[in-house]
């Protein structure tokens, strides 16, 4: 190997070892600590708010009532709390630690049972939702975007079953 080869691979290993350093270093910043982990939090009922889209999204009512429903059902299979307060009832007033499930439509498209069946690509149903989690005094406590689909078989309303099965997955999560 002569002088010139020598320095630039010594040159390049230097240059690529260092990138490799910085890469490992960056891994281990972005990771959570074990000790830093998302604290769980903790209520004894819930109160689950009726769905309101925005004026600019037209959502079915069946989709409204049938996403309510499933998430009520879904919910209360978790056992995560004592009680659940479906919207307007007026006994959660006297619950302290109340935490209040707010679901946002943000996006809706209703597909077609028949394509799917048929074509198995086309006639997707989806519904993207904000869920918000919030404490009586109206703080968020946390918010997530989640999104509910039918894509191959089944009616269209399954998607409304598909985004309770995922609100129920947060709730698993969080408390």
């Amino acid at each position: 190997m002569n002088p010139l080869s020598r320095t630039a691979f010594l040159s390049i290993f230097s240059i690529a070892a260092g990138g490799a350093a910085l890469l490992l270093a960056a891994s281990l910043v972005a990771q959570p600590s074990p000790s830093g982990e998302t604290q769980k939090l903790t209520a004894s009922a819930i109160q689950i708010e009726r769905i309101d889209p925005p004026e600019d999204l037209l959502v079915p009512e069946a989709f409204r009532v049938s996403t309510y429903e499933n998430v009520i059902r879904e919910v209360t299979k978790t056992n995560k709390f004592q009680h659940l307060y479906r919207s307007g009832d007026r006994t959660a007033a006297d619950v302290p630690d109340l935490v209040i499930l707010h679901m946002i439509p943000h996006a809706f498209k209703e597909g077609s049972q028949k394509k799917r069946e048929v074509t198995t690509v086309a006639g997707s149903t989806s519904i993207k939702m904000k869920v918000q989690f919030t404490s009586r005094d109206g703080k968020v406590l946390l918010e997530k975007d989640l999104e509910g689909k039918v894509r191959f078989f089944g009616e269209n309303l399954r998607a409304t079953y598909d985004i309770a099965k995922k609100v129920a997955a947060v709730v698993n999560d969080t408390f």
